[in-house]
């Protein structure tokens, strides 16, 4: 295993600044002159550090989630003390509202979470536009409390509110040749003035494999801590695979499409050597820039040791049999 330090999550450098920057930077064309103006601005970001942790202001108007059916699920949850509330929604990435920890929730409230569609389409029988509240009526709702690990290797217990995914693919009905689900996050810099900024090629996409999506444990989360999900947490559907890094929990959902190829991935196409495709928590595969042996859980001292597939390996590993999970990392 890999002896290499670990840093402090507030000063990780965004991937696609560092070793990631140039193969992206050439990507999207910028000049050598453009390319040192980004590259310097960044780094006077990034040298800033944490800011203090902005006062979190709950959400008033549309987007409650008062008066929607709800069903127990005792068997999804952890024997793991809860992150505060506080630290959930006051640390964490969502680069749409800017890079670094503290940004999102500062800046969360230009993102309006109604009115708000979902958008089908691929490989489906019915191709549609979903308001946000017709969909929440689908299903009952129903609380998981799930591990969270970050790329960055800290991490958080959240008990999200939310339905399985495997539900909403089941209604969405997707065609025998689809292999794939891809999500996609608004675009709209209005709303996420982050992506005023070149930090990453926007709009945000993910995906996963059918199978995955469809696996008991991937869920589409619309709250946390009994409440709707604030516009830092991904207002107001995000996609939560415990198993996986967090940056595969795409935020902001307004596209939901069906393909029978791998589809893009955000990270993975911005910094292929340090992000994969599928993402899975692996404690034996480093980070080219750190260990993924052990990582800090918000809210205590020291450091633990990371689980394989955050350790829901026992529910989820079959799903990569045979496959070489340092190679297809």
């Amino acid at each position: 295993m890999s002896k290499r330090s670990q840093p402090r999550s507030s000063e990780i450098t965004p991937e696609a600044h560092y070793s990631g920057r140039r193969e992206w930077l050439a990507k999207v064309g910028l000049t050598a002159g453009a390319a040192a103006v980004w590259g310097g601005a960044v780094s006077l970001l990034m040298s800033r550090g944490a800011a203090d942790r902005p006062e979190v202001v709950l959400p008033t108007g549309p987007g409650s989630l008062s008066g929607l059916q709800r069903r127990s699920a005792p068997t999804y949850t952890v024997d793991e003390a809860q992150t505060p509330f506080e630290d959930v929604t006051t640390y964490n990435n969502f680069y749409e509202l800017g890079t670094r920890k503290s940004d999102p929730a500062r800046r969360a409230g230009t993102l309006k979470p109604r009115p708000w569609t979902v958008e089908v389409g691929g490989l489906t029988a019915k191709p549609r536009t979903v308001d946000i509240d017709d969909l929440l009526r689908w299903f009952p709702l129903e609380e998981r409390v799930y591990r969270m690990r970050c790329v960055e290797a800290w991490s958080m217990v959240i008990p999200w509110l939310g339905f399985p995914l495997a539900d909403l693919v089941k209604r969405l009905e997707p065609l025998s040749t689809a292999r794939y689900v891809a999500f996609e996050t608004l675009l709209d810099p209005a709303q996420l003035p982050g992506q005023r900024d070149d930090v990453l090629p926007w709009p945000y996409v993910e995906g996963l494999r059918l199978d995955e999506a469809t696996h008991p444990l991937a869920f589409m989360a619309v709250g946390l801590y009994g409440r709707a999900l604030l516009g830092q947490s991904g207002a107001p559907l995000r996609l939560v695979v415990p198993w996986k890094y967090g940056f595969k929990g795409i935020k902001s959902i307004v596209a939901i499409r069906f393909t029978e190829t791998e589809p893009t991935a955000t990270w993975n196409a911005a910094a292929p050597r340090e992000y994969g495709f599928y993402a899975n928590v692996n404690p034996q595969v480093d980070h080219p820039r750190w260990s993924q042996a052990t990582e800090r859980r918000i809210g205590e001292l020291g450091r633990r040791p990371t689980l394989p597939f955050n350790g829901y390996a026992e529910e989820v590993a079959d799903l990569y049999a045979g496959m070489d999970l340092r190679r297809r990392f």
